[in-house]
């Protein structure tokens, strides 16, 4: 960073760092212990569409990538594109194979970035739902959002039954318990919405 960038506030971007996905099984374990949610299983990563023959034989590589488990008992992996245009591409693992679900999103990312997609890379993320102890209220879910560019983590809390509700406070919450395990973005306002993320019912 030059003289006259930090004389304007201006800093460098972050250079994406797939490798702190692999800090969300010690996230995980921290926030069952603490807050008494467990994972779901489901994992997803969302990019910016690309027009064109060469993205559509990366959608390709990315299915028989992940695919590759299905023969195993694995779930096929699963493309959808939200009301944005954004496309979101689904995976599925055991719940308590964190693990393997995390090793599947950092596959997808790095085949992404390797075949020169970064710049279309948005999240991913891992989902989670509350161990309800009251069978009358309704279950919460909760995701852990990773921003490709930023390098960087943050709760999403939909709020259950209502539309395009977030749980602030609770996301306050998990901010603080997973400050030791998780890279948290410090910016609030970076902590964007993901509503309609597959595989996080609110």
């Amino acid at each position: 960073m030059g003289f006259l960038d930090a004389l304007l506030g201006r800093s460098k971007p972050v250079r994406p760092d797939l490798d702190q996905l692999f800090a969300l099984p010690g996230a995980a374990i921290t926030l069952q212990a603490a807050a008494g949610f467990t994972p779901t299983g489901v994992g997803s990563v969302c990019f910016a569409s690309v027009e064109g023959g060469a993205f559509g034989r990366l959608q390709k590589d990315v299915r028989e990538l992940l695919d590759a488990d299905t023969a195993r008992g694995g779930v096929p992996v699963e493309f959808s594109q939200d009301a944005y245009g954004y496309t979101w591409l689904l995976a599925r693992q055991p719940a308590e194979d964190t693990a393997a679900l995390v090793n599947d999103l950092h596959a997808v990312n790095t085949l992404l970035q390797e075949a020169g997609f970064g710049p279309q890379l948005l999240c991913s993320l891992m989902a989670f739902a509350e161990q309800k102890e009251d069978a009358h209220r309704a279950e919460r879910p909760l995701a852990l959002v990773y921003l490709y560019k930023r390098g960087t983590f943050y709760p999403f809390a939909p709020l259950p039954g209502a539309v395009e509700k977030r749980d602030n406070a609770l996301e306050l919450q998990i901010r603080s318990l997973l400050s030791d395990d998780l890279r948290i973005e410090k910016d609030l306002s970076r902590w964007f919405p993901v509503w309609g993320a597959p595989g996080l019912a609110a």
